[in-house]
């Protein structure tokens, strides 16, 4: 890049008036992208090894979602969902139910995984409120799961540092412990009784509040953002919808992160042959290409709806905007041809045998975990007892720092533990990714790890 061409991007960013992430700081601007390579306005190249937030499963500029935008475009970009569906709409919809879990038969549309919660959470209600049972009113969920950033999914989370600001705003929820094995499981204790212990939990929890006064459990099938690819023990998940079917209690999956192929199968679920009332996806719907998420609802609660008020008292502008259908239909009808699960999990067992290779007896790394192309590595400072970094020293932001001088972006956090202690790195790649990219991304990772551990050590 020439040095007047450098001059004018530096310019872009100091004169930047967008009230951006961190405030007063402005990142590097993205110039274009190319399969999973992004390029900034320097022309420096970065691997995006985590797909944004485990957005872009297809990479970068494919040519056929681009074309299915730019055919819808010609024709109609948008119509208020109140007055009009569309081709592309109705389309998708049929798409998403034929690949969906058994009894998933009617599809919301919204703008983003949030706005999907939110939906979910108010569909629920509404739900009981039409079957006669508006005594139901309490949401249960999990602690260290992270539900989307709207109040009423900020309220389920179980995200303490995002919820801390919030907290005397947020609608009452509840919260019982995460199936999350590395840091929760008691001393000797297998799987079977680890799954029996939580279900427990769960069961008195309900009978506390009063079981005709619970609306929903709620969780992820695979933990994203608050913990770092934390799949269930198994039979986690058959002993909750047990409980839950007990006490008439829906379950709500969300899959926002974890969902449409990133662990192996176009929906998390599936591997746990779970048959949830809800699921919420989003990110991996549209590949990044449009903003929009989904809930999936089984066709007894759309009836309640439709012999009731036979109206959800929800919505929002750009609910099943016709581009965004467009560009998600193009998208699903690549995740959906019968090669593209199979390479997920054949190049996500490759991603986890690196990794293992890499971090498995690394001395600052407690764990590698994950399914498919939904990896993490979580870091300890002292690997015997598990004792994590002193959050102070905030090892996770320094990863990404470093790991971005490297041309590598991935997907660190901290809070891991408790919402203030442990640091982790996530890994979500594009499913186009390839074996000697695969290899590019754990080497600048653990180069990435090694400096950031070696400069927090030295504070």
């Amino acid at each position: 890049m020439s040095g007047q061409t450098e001059r004018l991007a530096a310019a872009e960013v100091s004169r930047s008036r967008v009230f951006h992430r961190q405030a007063g700081k402005t990142p590097a601007v993205v110039a274009r992208g190319e399969g999973v390579y992004l390029l900034d306005t320097t022309g420096k190249r970065y691997i995006d090894a985590s797909g944004g937030a485990a957005v872009s499963c297809l990479g970068h500029s494919d040519p056929d979602v681009i074309a299915a935008m730019k055919r819808q475009l010609d024709t109609i970009a948008f119509a208020h969902s109140g007055f009009f569906t569309s081709s592309a709409t109705e389309e998708l919809a049929d798409l998403l139910v034929a690949g969906a879990p058994e009894g998933l038969d009617r599809v919301l549309f919204v703008s983003g995984g949030s706005e999907g919660v939110e939906a979910a959470l108010k569909m629920a209600r509404q739900y009981f409120v039409e079957r006669g049972e508006p005594q139901r009113r309490h949401f249960i969920a999990r602690e260290q799961s992270y539900h989307g950033s709207t109040l009423g999914a900020l309220s389920v989370g179980g995200n303490a540092a995002r919820r801390a600001c919030y907290e005397d705003v947020l609608i009452e929820t509840h919260h019982v412990s995460p199936c999350f094995s590395f840091r929760y499981r008691a001393p000797g204790e297998d799987d079977a009784a680890m799954v029996e212990r939580l279900a427990v939990e769960l069961e008195t929890k309900i009978l506390a509040l009063g079981a005709d006064s619970v609306i929903a459990f709620i969780a992820e099938p695979v933990v994203g953002a608050t913990a770092g690819a934390v799949a269930p023990v198994p039979g986690y998940f058959r002993r909750v919808r047990e409980i839950c079917d007990r006490y008439g209690i829906l379950l709500i999956l969300d899959e926002v992160m974890c969902g449409m192929g990133r662990t192996g199968s176009l929906y998390a679920c599936e591997q746990e042959n779970l048959r949830p009332d809800m699921v919420v996806f989003a990110k991996g719907l549209s590949a990044g290409y449009q903003p929009i998420g989904a809930v999936l609802i089984t066709d007894q609660i759309h009836q309640a709806f439709v012999e009731g008020s036979g109206q959800f008292v929800h919505g929002h502008t750009f609910m099943g905007h016709a581009t965004a259908c467009a560009a998600a239909l193009a998208v699903q009808r690549k995740l959906q041809v019968p090669a593209m699960m199979p390479r997920v999990r054949a190049l996500g067992s490759i991603l986890e045998q690196r990794l293992a290779a890499r971090f498995g007896n690394h001395h600052f790394v407690g764990d590698v975990r994950g399914r498919g192309l939904f990896q993490a590595i979580e870091l300890v400072a002292d690997r015997a007892s598990g004792e994590p970094f002193d959050p102070d020293l905030r090892l996770h932001a320094r990863i990404k720092q470093h790991a971005m001088a490297r041309g590598l972006i991935c997907y660190p956090s901290g809070g891991t533990i408790d919402g203030r202690r442990g640091d982790h790195v996530l890994l979500a790649p594009p499913f186009i990714i390839t074996e000697d990219e695969i290899d590019i991304i754990v080497e600048r990772l653990g180069d990435a790890v090694d400096a950031a551990v070696a400069e927090a050590l030295a504070q």
